[in-house]
């Protein structure tokens, strides 16, 4: 009986976790699992309760970090950048005018719907812009200071 208790209050606190996304209830879920095999293999409840504390403990101190290390966006740990991470910051060609309505930049070869950041602007046809910020597939620009319009990066070298 006391294994069913542990099971329900695992599962109650890993239900709770899917509402909370803090990583920490998951933590209380996996001992509460702990508990209720000392509890299937007949301990007392003392030890089914020290079980559930120490498995707990061990599993916030060690396992969480971890996990939210591997979360934390790859920007904010030092790690290489990919995806639409690696655009932001990247130099942009605009292929057609880029304003508040529509655009189109051209990244890395690949072609992306683009906006400006600041929604006053308007980039002409050849000139470079630096990409702020990736919102879906539409590419937040803003005026490239370092390149002059029509000039390619290789040419700065």
């Amino acid at each position: 009986m006391d294994a069913v208790v542990w099971i329900v209050l695992g599962v109650l606190l890993a239900v709770a976790e899917i509402f909370t996304t803090t990583l920490f209830l998951i933590m209380f879920a996996v001992g509460a699992f702990a508990a209720a095999g000392a509890a299937a293999l007949g301990a007392p409840v003392a030890v089914q309760a020290v079980v559930f504390a120490v498995v707990s403990a061990l599993t916030v101190a060690l396992a969480r970090p971890t996990i939210r290390r591997h979360m934390r966006p790859s920007l904010d740990s030092g790690e290489q950048p990919f995806g639409v991470q690696a655009l932001e910051g990247a130099t942009a060609l605009v292929i057609e005018q880029v304003d508040a309505e529509q655009g189109m930049v051209k990244i890395d070869g690949e072609l992306w719907t683009a906006r400006p950041y600041d929604a006053t602007q308007t980039f002409a046809p050849g000139a470079r812009v630096q990409v702020i910020k990736v919102q879906g597939a539409t590419a937040l620009v803003w005026q490239d200071d370092i390149s002059s319009p029509g000039e390619l990066p290789e040419a700065k070298r």
